[in-house]
């Protein structure tokens, strides 16, 4: 069975109230730190993502998968917030609304243990004809094929997108988990991960941008926690962790991969959280999976395009498989 808790308003991000507190603004667009950011964006959305897993913990107290995700977008662009798909109560995810772009998304995950996510990569020139890459996650968890075969597929067609990186993952607590990884600027084959803890932002899969590696740090912190920590506040602190906004320059990683851009524009995009007037991050979601396959999916949103105005949305449920 399925449940789900909301908060809405403003307040300090984390602390001793979980994940069902009211969580508020992270930055003020009219601050003094805030650094504004050009309306234009050629290589579109941002996201940052740090998951670790383990099929088989040792201690029941241990989390199969946890995973923090950050999406990055302008304000404007239209979206739903995460919820159980209308005609299909088995997936849980938001939706990107944009004109043309409707139905697909950045991260979600179904009651039958199929999970996904997506970043975008950071490239000099998008492909105004190549196909929309919110698809890829919606297909996935949709479709019946397991992730590497659809990953396989995803592989050879991958020159038909924009850069892109997408993990797909099958939950299940019989058989274990099994979580995979494509990109199509890296390798032509798509890879099944060894358990462990990875990051992955808009270069390829552990790709070491400094603000992915100070994140990464910030993330493993909570999780050598995580069994100590009660749910909520351990919900609190990865989305503490997604907050941070220390930019961590200078990133000759970035530099290089934008090279064609000038410098303070990649800047401006070098901290875990981006905070601008116009664009920045507008999501945060936490997925916890537990040895029993009971699942806690977290998402705390902006609303209304406004930065001082957020929702927190808790959906709990157990993995069919």
């Amino acid at each position: 069975m399925a449940s789900a808790q909301t908060a809405a308003g403003a307040g300090p991000v984390g602390g001793g109230g979980g994940a069902r507190a009211r969580h508020p603004e992270v930055g003020d667009a009219g601050g003094d730190h805030v650094i504004p950011c050009e309306q234009s964006h050629p290589w579109g959305p941002m996201c940052i993502i740090f998951f670790k897993f383990d099929p088989r913990p040792v201690s029941k107290n241990a989390y199969r998968l946890i995973l923090a995700a950050n999406r990055d977008e302008f304000y404007h662009r239209p979206s739903k917030l995460a919820g159980f798909w209308g005609n299909n109560s088995e997936i849980l995810s938001g939706l990107d609304m944009e004109e043309g772009k409707e139905g697909g998304t950045w991260l979600g995950i179904s009651t039958r243990g199929k999970l996904a996510a997506l970043t975008n990569y950071l490239q000099p020139r998008l492909d105004p004809d190549a196909r929309g890459r919110g698809e890829l996650v919606a297909h996935f968890l949709t479709t019946d094929m397991d992730s590497l075969t659809y990953l396989k597929k995803v592989s050879a067609e991958g020159h038909l997108y924009n850069g892109f990186n997408l993990i797909a993952a099958d939950l299940s607590t019989e058989k274990g988990d099994v979580v995979c990884y494509y990109g199509n600027r890296g390798d032509p084959e798509p890879v099944v991960l060894a358990p462990g803890t990875y990051g992955l932002s808009n270069a390829l899969l552990e790709t070491p941008w400094r603000k992915l590696c100070f994140g990464k740090q910030l993330f493993l912190a909570v999780v050598e926690q995580s069994q100590a920590l009660p749910k909520d506040d351990l919900i609190a602190q990865l989305l503490d962790v997604l907050n941070n906004d220390e930019a961590q320059l200078p990133d000759p990683a970035i530099e290089d991969q934008g090279r064609e851009y000038v410098q303070p524009i990649l800047s401006k995009y070098a901290a875990v959280c981006v905070r601008c007037p116009h664009y920045g991050t507008r999501t945060n979601t936490v997925i916890l999976v537990d040895a029993d396959g009971h699942v806690t999916f977290t998402e705390r949103s902006m609303l209304d395009k406004d930065p001082s105005r957020w929702e927190t949305t808790t959906h709990e449920f157990r993995l069919q498989s």
